[in-house]
């Protein structure tokens, strides 16, 4: 399994383009997007209440609950395929993940806005492993102090993108909005919360 590396300022990011094999991604794919609970939450962005450009889940160990921009969710139990993918995942970053927070992005019209994934129940240093399926989207991040520092990566169906380190302190992501007419991508990003 081939892997890029990259190191950023105070950032460090290993991409597996081809982490899942074609036919594994789309029955994934197929089988998050036929769940009957995905759902639009209000988040508040600068003291103002919208509806998130996007559906979301939260799959996890019992009981556990996750919040960010004045959202709390409440986990539901891991599907024994997604458990699978956590192992997975798991192995390659040598890292334990207790919680995977899904995103649907309907079109190109959904979206997320810069933000870092740095709650205080990720930790310090928070491992955040990403699985992109679906439509390709680009995928930025900009240093938080020198914002002309930046990067950009193509995320294909299947692949896996891990950021460690001291990402999350120094740097913002985002999924663009995109004009293009595209059909539906799903982000799976397995997180440890403390």
């Amino acid at each position: 399994m081939n892997a890029e590396t990259t190191n950023l300022n105070n950032a460090s990011l290993i991409y597996y383009p081809n982490f899942l094999s074609p036919p594994l991604a789309t029955k994934i794919y197929d089988q998050l997007l036929s769940l009957s609970s995905w759902k639009q939450e209000p988040i508040k962005i600068f003291g103002k209440e919208i509806m998130q450009p996007r559906l979301t889940l939260l799959f996890g160990e019992t009981d556990m609950k996750y919040g960010y921009s004045g959202i709390k969710m409440e986990t539901e139990p891991f599907p024994d395929f997604l458990r699978e993918l956590k192992n997975d995942c798991e192995s390659v970053t040598n890292t334990s993940f207790n919680v995977c927070l899904a995103n649907l992005y309907r079109d190109g019209s959904d979206s997320m806005g810069w933000h870092s994934d740095d709650e205080k129940e990720l930790g310090d240093k928070p491992v955040i492993a990403s699985i992109s399926l679906g439509e390709e989207r680009m995928f930025h991040l900009k240093h938080k102090t020198n914002p002309e520092e930046k990067y950009k990566k193509r995320l294909q169906h299947g692949s896996l993108l891990i950021m460690q380190g001291s990402t999350q302190k120094f740097w913002k992501h985002q999924l663009p909005k995109t004009k293009k007419g595209i059909g539906p991508r799903i982000n799976l990003t397995f997180r440890k919360i403390y």
